[in-house]
């Protein structure tokens, strides 16, 4: 085997390129490695353990999403019946609130319940066939104490919209001499008949125990949701947010209010012909059986007493209702 001559390596030159062969080999190594750990393989495999994971991730995600899935279709079914109760309640109790009573739900179902055992007693006893005891008993008990309270919403709604015009006059002029929003409504409040005074008692009480003034309309407008009451709360509304001259803004809303109350009232009057003549079609079939029964009760008896008699009152009555339903929809205008 040759051997290297000493005095070569204590030479300058000859350890230099040593010193640099060692550099490149060392820098040749540390390529390869880096080349193995971020190389395209390397990428490729890390991407696939990333996939992998994910994988294994998204299956376990998968897994917990259901059982939380079984979970709550569990307690839905649980709770599917307590919460169509209760929004049946709620609905009841704000038809209640819009026709200004103070009756709650429990007694109104137990008023409507004394109302279908009445109803369906004085049925039997006016000795009516018993297979119209329980259209009777549902129409008593379901029906009329329910038409009652729509009836009288709607007489409400329209006192609140002869009445309201002239409360935001008292608001405009208020606001003109200098009064708060706040200390004008409260005047409208103390002041005004029923119903508006009752709602802007309400309205200043929901401002009193915290609630803002948008939350409190909010309110007034479920009570009342008349197309007068969602004009003046959008107005106010828009004021406490925008700003501007509320003072003009609600004299134009009480120009507008005037003017579509106004036309409701000559629509009313241009249409009170044909109300009149669906009035008299509608009532006339009673009148002429009533006429008929005191003047020969065996002959019109047939009409409950027989069964081919009965099934033609019930058609008749049900042709009739439609007829009155139509006729009322081509008199009715909203305006």
């Amino acid at each position: 085997m040759p051997q290297l001559d000493p005095a070569l390596l204590s030479s300058p030159v000859v350890l230099a390129g040593l010193v640099a062969g060692v550099i490149v080999v060392m820098s040749m190594i540390v390529a390869a490695v880096v080349a193995v750990r971020v190389g395209p393989r390397a990428r490729l495999r890390d991407r696939m353990a990333g996939v992998a994971g994910t994988g294994r991730q998204a299956t376990a995600a998968r897994e917990i999403a259901a059982r939380q899935s079984k979970l709550i279709q569990g307690k839905a079914k649980d709770l599917a019946t307590s919460g169509r109760q209760a929004q049946r309640r709620i609905a009841l109790r704000l038809m209640i609130e819009q026709a200004g009573m103070t009756t709650s739900p429990q007694s109104f179902y137990i008023w409507s319940l004394i109302s279908a055992l009445m109803g369906t007693a004085l049925y039997l006893l006016l000795g009516y066939p018993p297979a119209g005891a329980v259209p009777t008993a549902i129409f008593m008990g379901l029906g009329f104490p329910r038409w009652m309270i729509k009836r009288k919403a709607k007489k409400r709604q329209r006192q609140f919209t002869a009445l309201f015009a002239d409360a935001i006059d008292v608001i405009v002029r208020g606001i003109r001499s200098g009064l708060p929003v706040g200390e004008c409504l409260n005047i409208i409040a103390r002041e005004s008949p029923e119903p508006v005074g009752g709602e802007f008692r309400l309205l200043i009480e929901s401002q009193r125990l915290g609630m803002t003034m948008k939350d409190g309309l909010d309110r007034s407008v479920r009570r009342m949701p008349s197309a007068d009451m969602k004009f003046f709360a959008i107005v106010l509304t828009l004021q406490q947010q925008t700003g501007g001259n509320l003072a003009e803004t609600l004299s134009n809303l009480s120009g507008v209010l005037r003017a579509r109350k106004k036309m409701q009232d000559k629509v009313r009057s241009m249409s009170a012909e044909a109300r009149m003549t669906a009035s008299i079609i509608g009532s006339l079939p009673f009148i002429l059986s009533f006429i008929i029964y005191l003047m020969n009760p065996e002959y019109i008896s047939l009409l409950w007493t027989d069964p081919t008699g009965v099934m033609i009152t019930y058609f008749g009555l049900g042709w009739m209702s439609i007829g009155i339903f139509v006729m009322k929809q081509m008199v009715s205008f909203e305006i």
